[in-house]
């Protein structure tokens, strides 16, 4: 098993990760080899809640251009976790 801070990159804070925080629901940037499982451990760990349910993507990077140089942002993966009724993480 991994350990937890090196499965729970960030908890990003986006647009649309704002939007689902009334349905208790929060968006983390994770490691791309982590599965559902480790992850709903490392967020109970971490933040001591109680997971429902884990929804993960992995996000492809985009082709980028500087001037002349071509490159690429780097593949990632997001996970949104949704929390037990009557839990709540602190995101101030």
């Amino acid at each position: 098993m991994k350990e937890a801070y090196s499965v729970i990159i960030s908890l990003l804070r986006t647009e649309k990760g704002t939007k689902l925080l009334p349905f208790n629901k929060y968006v983390f940037a994770v490691d791309r080899k982590a599965n559902k499982v480790e992850i709903r451990r490392s967020v109970e760990e971490i933040y001591k809640v109680k997971v429902k349910d884990v929804n993960t993507s992995a996000v492809r990077g985009k082709k980028k251009r500087v001037r002349f140089v071509e490159g690429k942002t780097s593949d990632r993966k997001k996970a949104v976790v949704t929390l037990k009724p009557g839990e709540k993480i602190d995101v101030t």
